[in-house]
């Protein structure tokens, strides 16, 4: 079942919100510490003092609105959807899922990028994860990237679409590695931007990992003791964590933009790739929807599912892969080729964990290129 929708927040919400960020207790920091110690207080303020005194939701409500909203009643869940609609007849599907700290807000560029090109167009499904944005939040245990997984495919033939591109980044790679693994008849080919935290190559008897792959290996532990306090908290305590962050906008505020700043190609300066609109579109839609334990009790459930490939099995479909320089870790190529069919790879010199809004253009130009060389094969 199919519901069309048009989003529309309640005034009383939006009122209530800014007499918290006006009562917002403010802490102290290191003199000069900037981002050093977390989100920098300095910037914070101007932020808050942006979302009272200039930031429009509504602006946010309309340019959302321009696009087709659903909400789709699948397997007893209830999932929030955007779709825009390629020109002409042979247009190509895929259905684009979106990660932590981000949502269905982050993908919006893509939509007229991929859609309105009239040599190659496609038509975007862009689903809100459970959990997320105006998607149902779940209340029991076992909702994971691969139940979703199950439900992202009854969601398409329920649009009419048998078979259809995957594409993800973050959770939403997770998404779609499962789509691809548990249905690969109906997956025309999976365009990643990052390789699911989940994963991990099961070898062969006898078979070991390569220097480089122990490197990574490495790297990869170091980079989550240097970075990763929040994912061990959102593994292990995340309804603690939510108490304050779904009381505190500015406590919210501050956990997703720290993420942002941290994990983009911003060059020390957030806004050389965000918006203050960008930051706060994002942040009000776990606001209002009151999403931020649903969505990060994700990383809970994900932990009980890990996405084993290699010896016993493997993604088998057409795979490309998008690398940008700024999203760390990220795997060497054997590494992730242990478990993915790897018919594509782009190296590019710029962008993080956020391509797109950083860098549209070139996401949807290496999207369009790698499924335009695996149906041309077909």
């Amino acid at each position: 079942m199919l519901e069309k929708i048009e989003v529309h927040i309640k005034q009383d919400i939006l009122d209530d919100l800014k007499l918290r960020i006006e009562k917002t207790r403010w802490p102290d920091e290191i003199l000069n510490s900037n981002w050093t110690y977390g989100a920098s207080l300095s910037y914070m303020k101007e932020l808050s003092e942006y979302w009272l005194t200039g930031f429009d939701w509504r602006k946010t409500e309309s340019l959302i609105n321009q696009y087709e909203n659903y909400i789709a009643e699948i397997n007893g869940h209830k999932v929030h959807l955007l779709r825009g609609k390629g020109k002409g007849d042979n247009t190509v599907p895929v259905v684009i899922t979106h990660g932590w700290p981000g949502s269905f807000l982050e993908m919006m560029k893509l939509i007229p990028l991929l859609t309105d090109n009239e040599n190659y167009p496609f038509d975007v499904i862009i689903p809100s994860m459970l959990g997320y944005g105006f998607s149902e939040k779940v209340t029991q245990t076992g909702c994971d990237v691969s139940l979703m997984a199950d439900i992202w495919v009854k969601l398409m033939l329920e649009l009419g679409y048998k078979r259809f591109g995957v594409q993800g980044g973050d959770f939403g790679a997770g998404v779609s590695s499962f789509i691809s693994l548990k249905y690969p008849d109906n997956v025309i080919g999976m365009h990643l931007n990052y390789i699911p935290g989940n994963y991990y190559p099961e070898l062969a008897d006898g078979e070991s990992f390569t220097e480089e792959e122990f490197s990574y290996l490495k790297s990869e532990e170091e980079w989550y003791l240097r970075e990763g306090g929040y994912s061990l908290q959102q593994n292990t305590r995340p309804l603690t964590l939510s108490y304050g962050l779904n009381d505190s906008p500015v406590g919210l505020c501050a956990w997703i933009v720290e993420k942002m700043y941290g994990w983009a190609d911003c060059k020390g300066n957030i806004e050389n790739v965000f918006t203050k609109d960008e930051l706060l579109s994002n942040v009000m839609l776990y606001w209002v929807t009151e999403t931020i334990h649903s969505s990060v009790r994700l990383y809970v459930e994900n932990k009980k599912a890990p996405l084993k490939l290699g010896k016993d099995s493997f993604i088998d479909v057409p795979v490309g892969i998008a690398r940008f320089r700024f999203e760390e870790p990220f795997p060497p190529r054997r590494y992730i080729e242990r478990g993915f069919n790897i018919q594509h790879w782009s190296d590019f010199p710029e962008g993080g964990h956020f391509p797109g809004i950083e860098k549209p253009e070139l996401l949807a130009e290496d999207i369009r290129n790698f499924f335009r060389k695996i149906l041309t094969k077909e």
